[in-house]
């Protein structure tokens, strides 16, 4: 009997390793599941060039239409996995039907954080959300974001670019605090301020009424349209269901696999050990799901793997540019190298007289793949030479 390959989430991730297994021979039956009507595509338009109106639906999707039926991978959409049963090895849908496979890769990917007790309100993680909130900016009213991450900020910048009045609530004393720590955090809330962004820092979004934002200490701000972009939670009801390890998400060894032999995790769901940084860590990024269902389906296809890819990640904030490599959290890291001034710079988090993270803005001469190699090097750094933009990324 054939081997039945099945991927739960029909994301990036799933597209990427459906490809990965026909690319590496696998020549068995593979299935993907998912809840949306859309096939696989890309999330990252959905808040830049997408939401923006410079790209169109079509430049979003991870294949061409025929992709799939040309590649014999079956697409189940519109139905969500709802059950597993792993003694059976059965994949159970919404719709009732069951679905046996040989190994299994979850890759369900994330939702966006609901804002208790607020209604009538916009969130951003899915394709129809990205063309009802399109629809609302071009209206030209008055927007509220409760949140300064990037969806906050990226969402904040079409709306400008649109010229609508925008106002971010942040609980937070800078934009992406938790992210980047206030010392970054303080330039991109310098960026959206000269082009018009105000600020309410300290305070969240309280209610919503009657085109009017209500924040927690009182103040009443006119929108028109309310976006929340607090965060994301990992969808791992399927796996807790089934009984498997979730810790932060789908608990996985170096190769991408569950404590249940033909069960596999990529993507934002998976929590990955990282040596590098001595801790698991789970990346809701899109560079992460690019490799990880990759590495993935060569793991399902027994290949030895070791997933160790940095956490990486990108924005794209009117003409502020700016791709950001490593891990960070409060505590993390000592001090913070800021090498060259106004919109062109690097950025270097340091932990002792090693680089853990960096980013750079506006730097493509010396982009990202020069700050990868310095974290992956593990080399202590002069701070002084570092910071030195005479001294080339190369020679530290």
């Amino acid at each position: 009997m054939d081997e039945v390959f099945v991927i739960v989430g029909a994301g990036l991730a799933a597209a990427k390793a459906a490809q990965a297994l026909r690319d590496e021979g696998f020549a068995g039956r593979v299935v993907v599941i998912g809840d949306e009507a859309d096939r696989p595509y890309e999330r990252p338009p959905l808040s830049k060039g997408y939401l923006l109106g410079d790209q169109e639906r079509a430049a979003v999707f991870v294949h061409g239409e025929d992709w799939y039926g040309q590649n014999s991978v079956e697409l189940r959409l519109g139905s969500p996995a709802v059950g597993l049963d792993r003694a059976a090895r059965v994949v159970e849908l919404a719709d009732g039907s069951r679905i046996g496979y040989t190994k299994l890769l979850l890759a369900t990917g994330s939702t966006a954080k609901r804002a208790p007790g607020l209604s009538g309100v916009h969130y951003l993680r899915r394709l129809e959300d990205s063309d009802r909130l399109r629809a609302a900016l071009e209206t030209g009213g008055p927007v509220v974001i409760a949140g300064a991450g990037w969806i906050g900020l990226e969402v904040a910048a079409a709306a400008r670019t649109r010229g609508c009045p925008v106002t971010v609530v942040e609980p937070a004393p800078t934009p992406l605090h938790a992210v980047l720590g206030p010392e970054l955090g303080g330039f991109f809330a310098d960026v959206h301020r000269g082009h018009g962004v105000e600020f309410r820092f300290g305070a969240q979004l309280s209610a919503v009424r009657d085109g009017v934002a209500v924040t927690s200490d009182g103040e009443e701000i006119a929108a028109t349209t309310v976006v929340v972009g607090i965060g994301a939670r990992p969808n791992t009801e399927l796996a807790e269901k089934a009984g498997l390890a979730v810790d932060n998400g789908v608990v996985v060894d170096s190769g991408l696999r569950t404590e249940d032999p033909y069960i596999y995790a990529a993507g934002d769901v998976a929590s990955v050990p990282n040596a590098l940084y001595g801790k698991r860590l789970r990346v809701e990024h899109w560079g992460n799901a690019l490799a990880g269902g990759e590495a993935a389906a060569k793991a399902m296809v027994g290949q030895d793997v070791v997933y160790d890819e940095l956490p990486y990640f990108f924005s794209d904030q009117y003409d502020v540019g700016m791709e950001f490599a490593g891990f960070v959290a409060p505590g993390s890291y000592d001090r913070v190298v800021r090498r060259g001034e106004g919109t062109e710079f690097h950025a270097f988090w340091l932990a002792g007289d090693r680089v853990v993270a960096g980013m750079h803005v506006n730097r493509w001469d010396e982009g990202i793949g020069d700050v990868q190699a310095l974290i992956r090097s593990r080399r202590a750094v002069d701070v002084s030479r570092l910071g030195d933009v005479s001294v080339p990324l190369s020679a530290h």
